[in-house]
């Protein structure tokens, strides 16, 4: 079984082209997890590479920015190509079937709240849950 999910942070505005002839979106991005335990007390990250197909590219690309935090669930794929000097180079990232947004907010909000100088940093503080059913 080929399963990935992770929680991780962009770690730059995610890319989105379409593809030649049939116009298929596709976003790429890359997210940097945290791993549990900490070497020599320093924190410490995994940068992943992720894509992204279809409509879910489309809403990744419009509605996540740097710095915001998601979720990912998919399978490891690994390629190969020839590259232009002629070597071969090998490449491994995340095909994304599910993307979760964890932290929400468009591009232009975040550039308005930037220019402000008020980022908001991680918010999963308590709610009023009183009217809920269950």
């Amino acid at each position: 079984m080929n399963k990935v999910v992770l929680i991780g942070r962009l770690t730059k505005d995610p890319e989105l082209k379409f593809t030649p002839g049939t116009g298929t979106a596709v976003c790429t991005f890359t997210i940097a997890v945290s791993r549990r335990f900490k070497k020599e007390g320093q924190p410490e990250a995994d940068f992943i590479p992720i894509v992204v197909w279809g409509k879910q590219a489309e809403s990744t690309a419009n509605y996540m920015s740097k710095g915001k935090l998601l979720s990912v669930a998919g399978r490891i794929e690994t390629r190969s190509y020839e590259a232009k000097d002629g070597g071969r180079r090998y490449v491994t990232e995340v095909v994304a079937d599910e993307v979760s947004f964890l932290e929400f907010g468009n591009k232009n909000e975040q550039t308005t709240q930037q220019n402000n100088g008020s980022i908001p940093g991680d918010y999963f503080g308590e709610e009023d849950n009183s009217d809920m059913p269950f």
